[in-house]
């Protein structure tokens, strides 16, 4: 299970990274990692195969926010970096 929700962290900041808005972007990394860290001391198997499926389908919501906002893209902000 160790293997399956590291590979679920490492896609979900990887699609996160490819949303086209700084404020979208940041938010989804945020939110990526705040959700597994307050999930890491779960002891229980069958809490533990929910969440993890939680987060496949967040990573399939993810993946399509994705795709739509590159095909939306707007101004870049100041804040991001060139």
């Amino acid at each position: 299970m160790a293997s399956e929700a590291l590979t679920l962290y490492k896609q979900l900041l990887r699609y996160s990274t490819r949303m086209a808005s700084y404020n979208f972007r940041q938010y989804a990394v945020r939110r990526t990692r705040d959700g597994f860290l307050s999930n890491r001391n779960l002891s229980d198997p069958e809490q533990i195969r929910q969440e993890i499926a939680k987060g496949w389908e967040q990573l399939e919501v993810l993946r399509r926010q994705s795709a739509i906002s590159r095909m939306y893209k707007g101004d870049r902000l100041v804040v991001e970096t060139l």
